[in-house]
């Protein structure tokens, strides 16, 4: 029970990325189909797609974070030795943590001292605050996985690899077979 408890918490970007991605194409899908054949919509279906698909991309940010995967210049660490490579990857995640940490302060005054609780969405009717409410989560979840891997590469000694640079190394080998099944495939 405790495993599954954990493995649900470690991937619980990927599951809500899932719901959110599934409750805005369906939306989506639902509001053509209606304004097309019935010539009517969902008052609130466009918003709820918006701020779905809003949600959807800051978790994204975080599951990326958590994999290893945002865009990174790394080309120029290709030519210095691996523990120097390491170490300015440590430096550029220091940045990032403090980028997120005035991000986090920023939103957080901006949701909870700024925005006023009669902010209403137009047609939902719900208050705009808990719409905005992503922005110090999502920073908060992101700045939680880069300590998370920083610290599996460096106590642990796993160097987390996105899976996309994964595959490429794969590829890149004779037979082009990846030599272990990516993420859901089965062998």
């Amino acid at each position: 029970m405790k495993h599954v408890i954990f493995k649900i918490i470690d991937n619980l970007e990927n599951y809500l990325c899932q719901f959110l991605l599934v409750t805005f194409v369906v939306l989506l899908f639902v509001q053509i189909v209606l304004r097309n054949l019935f010539a009517d919509s969902l008052a609130w279906g466009d918003e709820l797609a918006t701020y779905a698909f809003v949600w959807f991309a800051y978790l994204g940010a975080v599951y990326a974070a958590k994999l290893s995967a945002h865009n990174r210049v790394t080309f120029q660490f290709k030519f210095l030795p691996k523990a120097v490579e390491r170490y300015c990857a440590l430096l550029t995640d220091i940045i990032w943590l403090g980028f997120n940490g005035v991000f986090i302060y920023l939103s957080y005054d901006f949701v909870f001292n700024k925005m006023n609780l009669f902010w209403k969405s137009q047609t939902l009717g719900v208050p705009m605050k808990y719409f905005y409410l992503i922005l110090p989560i999502a920073f908060v979840a992101m700045s939680i996985r880069i300590i998370q891997n920083n610290y599996l590469r460096f106590v642990k000694k796993v160097d987390p690899v996105d899976p996309e640079s994964q595959q490429l190394e794969e590829l890149k080998r004779p037979g082009g077979e990846p030599t272990r099944p990516v993420d859901g495939e089965e062998r």
